[in-house]
C-alpha cells in the first residue's frame, strides 16, 4: 500500500513538471494580459489612444487620455437603450479634423439629432486652470458612420484660431469642462489617417495627404503600420508594427501583427496609423501619420454570410443628388442591378430618406456616410472590399450615367413578347463570370442640354436628347475578388490581379448615356462641390485642363452664352422613345419614377 502511494506521487511529480514546462513564460503572460486589458479599454468608450512622435527620435510615445465628453439623452431623441436595464448610454467625443468649411468630430455611438446638440469653443491659450467659453453656436449637422461611431459637424467660430477648441455638448448643459480632457488636438485634413478596414490577414489604411505618385503603384518598403497594443504612458513604450505590402495613392495595405492574425475580429475598434521615411540619405526620419482610422470590418455590411452572393451590383459616391436617384435606381434595376451601395459626400438634400423609402421598396439599397472629401478613388476601393464579401460583379459609375443596348432593346420590339431587354446589364456580366475578364469596360456618350433651361419632368433619361458625336471615357464593372491587392483605380477603371484583363464592350451593341452637361442650374450645383479627385471646386483655378471640367466654362459662376445648345453634335433619341413606348403609363404618360415619388423630386 504504501509502494502504491510512493508510486502515485512521483507521477503526480513528473506530471506537474511537464505542466510547469508547458507553461507560458511571465513576458508572455504579462503581454497577453495586457492586450486584454487595452481591448477591455476599448470596448468601454471610455478612452482613446493616442500618438505622438518625437521629431529627434525613431521611438513612438503612445498616450491614453481620458475620452472629452459623455452626453446623456432622452428616448425622445433617438437615445440607444440598454435593452437589460433600459439606461440611456452615453456617447463621447473621439477626434477632431479641420475641414475646409467646417469641424468634423467623430463621435461613440448614436448622436442625439442636431437641434439638440451644440459646439462649444474654448480659448485653450487661456492661463486659467480652466478653459474660457468663448463662444457657442449650433451643430450643423449629425451621421451615423459606422456600426459604433457618428459624426457631426460644427461651424467655424466667428474667430478661428490655432488657440480655440470645440467641443460638443448637449443644448442647454453648463458648466466648464476639465483642462485635460479639452486639450485634445484637432487633427488637419491635409495629413491624416481616416479609416482602416480589415481585409483577411491584412488591414487596409485609407490615408490623406502622402503625395504619392498619382495612378501609379508606390514602394511599400518604407511605409509601416503601427497598432497600439502596449504601453501607454511608460517612457520607451511601443506600439505594434507591421510592414506595408502595397501602397498606392491613399491606400495603404499592410500585414496584421501576429498577435491578433488567428482573430482578426480582435483588432475592430484599435486606432492604427501609417509611417514613412522622411528626410535624406544620410538623416533618414521616420514620421507617423496623425490617425483618427478605428478597424472596421468588410463583413459589417453583411447580413447573412450563408446567402449567395449577388451576380451584380453597383457602387457610386453622390452629393446632392437625391432627386436623381430614384430614376437610376429603378431603371438599372430592371436592367438586373440587385444590389446598391451609396457613399454619401457629405449631402444636405434629405438623401437619406430618399434612400430609406427605396429601400423600403426592395431595391436592395443602403448608404454609407463618407464624409472625407476630394476622396472618390480611396472610397472606391473602400467600396470594393465592402461590396466584395457580397457581390460577384460591381459596377462603378454615375447617378447621371445609363447604359443602353442598342440591339437588346430592339430584339422584341412590337413582337408581342414583352418588354425586350430586361436583365440585360446582369446577363451581360453573368456570361463573362467563367472567363479570365476580370473588368468590363463601357464608352460613355456625353449628352448636352438639349435644347432645355429647366429640368426635364420626367427624368434625364427622355429630357435629355442631344450628345456629342465622339465618346468621352468609359466607366467599368470589376470583379472584386480579382483587383490587385493596391485596389489601384482611377475611377473609371481598376488594377487586376496579374491574369486578369479587362475587355472594352462593343459601342455597337451598349453604350452608357452620360447626362454630364445638364441644364444650368443642375449643373452649376453639381460641379460647385464636386466629388471627382481633380476639380472639387470649379470655380477655383485649377486643372483647367481636366476633363471634369466642361470645355472653355472657364472658373466663374456665371451661365455662358447659349449654354441650352451647347454640346449638340448628334441627336439621339433611342432610349427616350424605348423607355416611352415601354415604361410610360398609358392613361397618365408617367413614368414609373414619376408614379412612385413621396418626396416631389
Amino acid at each position: 500500500m504504501d509502494s502504491e502511494q510512493r508510486r502515485k506521487r512521483k507521477q503526480q511529480r513528473v506530471i506537474g513538471r511537464h505542466h510547469i514546462l508547458n507553461l507560458p513564460s511571465p513576458r508572455s503572460l504579462f503581454l497577453s494580459f495586457s492586450f486584454f486589458i487595452f481591448l477591455l479599454f476599448l470596448s468601454t468608450n471610455r478612452f482613446s489612444i493616442f500618438y505622438f512622435f518625437n521629431n529627434h527620435s525613431s521611438t513612438f510615445h503612445p498616450s491614453l487620455t481620458p475620452s472629452t465628453l459623455s452626453l446623456f439623452y432622452s428616448s425622445k431623441s433617438n437615445s440607444i437603450l440598454d435593452p437589460q436595464t433600459t439606461a440611456l448610454r452615453p456617447f463621447t467625443l473621439q477626434h477632431r479634423l479641420l475641414f475646409p468649411d467646417y469641424l468634423l468630430l467623430l463621435l461613440t455611438d448614436h448622436p442625439p439629432k442636431p437641434n439638440e446638440l451644440e459646439c462649444v469653443y474654448y480659448n485653450n491659450g487661456s492661463a486659467e486652470p480652466d478653459f474660457d467659453v468663448i463662444e457657442v453656436q449650433s451643430v450643423l449637422s449629425t451621421d451615423q458612420y459606422d456600426e459604433s461611431r457618428s459624426i457631426a459637424r460644427c461651424p467655424f467660430p466667428k474667430n478661428m484660431s490655432a488657440a480655440i477648441t470645440v467641443d460638443i455638448r448637449r443644448r442647454g448643459e453648463m458648466g466648464r469642462r476639465n483642462l485635460n480632457q479639452i486639450a485634445k488636438k484637432t487633427q488637419s485634413w491635409d495629413k491624416v489617417a481616416y479609416e482602416a478596414i480589415l481585409d483577411r490577414d491584412t488591414i487596409v489604411v485609407f490615408v490623406k495627404g502622402l503625395n504619392l505618385r498619382p495612378h501609379k503603384i508606390s514602394d511599400p518598403t518604407s511605409f509601416r503600420c503601427h497598432f497600439g497594443l502596449k504601453g501607454f504612458n511608460k517612457e520607451g513604450a511601443f506600439m505594434l508594427t507591421t510592414k506595408a505590402v502595397s501602397v498606392a495613392q491613399e491606400v495603404v495595405r499592410c500585414l496584421l501583427p501576429k498577435s491578433i492574425r488567428s482573430n482578426p475580429g480582435m483588432a475592430r475598434g484599435i486606432l492604427v496609423s501609417v509611417s514613412h521615411m522622411a528626410g535624406n540619405l544620410r538623416h533618414p526620419v521616420r514620421m507617423l501619420v496623425p490617425s483618427v482610422a478605428n478597424v472596421s470590418s468588410p463583413r459589417d455590411s453583411v447580413k447573412s454570410e450563408n446567402r449567395r452572393k449577388y451576380e451584380l451590383c453597383v457602387c457610386t459616391m453622390v452629393w446632392n443628388q437625391a432627386s436623381a436617384l430614384r430614376e437610376w435606381i429603378m431603371y438599372h434595376a430592371w436592367l438586373g442591378v440587385e444590389r446598391w451601395f451609396i457613399y454619401d459626400n457629405n449631402s444636405e438634400d434629405d438623401i437619406e430618406r430618399m434612400i430609406n423609402d427605396l429601400d423600403g421598396q426592395g431595391y436592395n439599397v443602403s448608404r454609407q456616410a463618407w464624409p472625407w472629401i476630394k476622396t472618390q478613388e480611396a472610397g472606391f476601393s473602400h467600396c470594393a472590399l465592402k461590396a466584395r464579401e457580397e457581390c460577384k460583379w460591381v459596377g462603378f459609375f454615375d447617378v447621371d450615367e445609363f447604359f443602353y443596348f442598342h440591339n437588346e432593346f430592339r430584339h422584341r420590339l412590337g413582337q408581342g413578347g414583352g418588354v425586350p431587354g430586361e436583365n440585360s446589364l446582369r446577363l451581360m456580366v453573368a456570361n463573362l463570370s467563367s472567363s479570365s475578364i476580370a473588368e468590363i469596360r463601357t464608352a460613355c456618350h456625353s449628352f448636352g442640354p438639349s435644347g432645355l433651361t429647366v429640368p426635364p419632368k420626367q427624368g434625364v433619361t427622355t429630357g435629355y436628347t442631344c450628345r456629342l458625336q465622339s465618346p468621352e471615357r468609359h466607366k467599368s464593372i470589376v470583379r472584386p475578388d480579382l483587383l490587385d491587392i493596391s485596389l489601384l483605380n482611377v475611377v473609371h477603371h481598376f488594377q487586376l490581379r496579374e491574369g486578369f484583363r479587362s475587355i472594352d464592350m462593343s459601342e455597337g451593341n451598349v453604350v452608357i448615356n452620360h447626362y454630364k452637361y445638364q441644364v444650368w442650374e443642375t449643373f452649376k450645383a453639381k460641379f460647385f462641390r464636386r466629388v471627382a479627385t481633380y476639380v472639387v471646386d470649379w470655380q477655383k483655378d485649377q486643372n483647367k485642363g481636366s476633363k471634369d471640367r466642361a470645355p472653355g466654362l472657364g472658373t466663374e459662376a456665371i451661365e455662358p452664352p447659349n449654354w441650352r445648345l451647347q454640346f449638340c453634335e448628334v441627336w439621339d433619341t433611342g432610349l427616350k422613345d424605348f423607355l416611352v413606348s415601354y415604361f410610360a403609363d398609358p392613361a397618365t404618360g408617367l413614368m414609373p419614377w414619376e408614379r412612385s415619388s413621396k418626396y416631389g423630386y
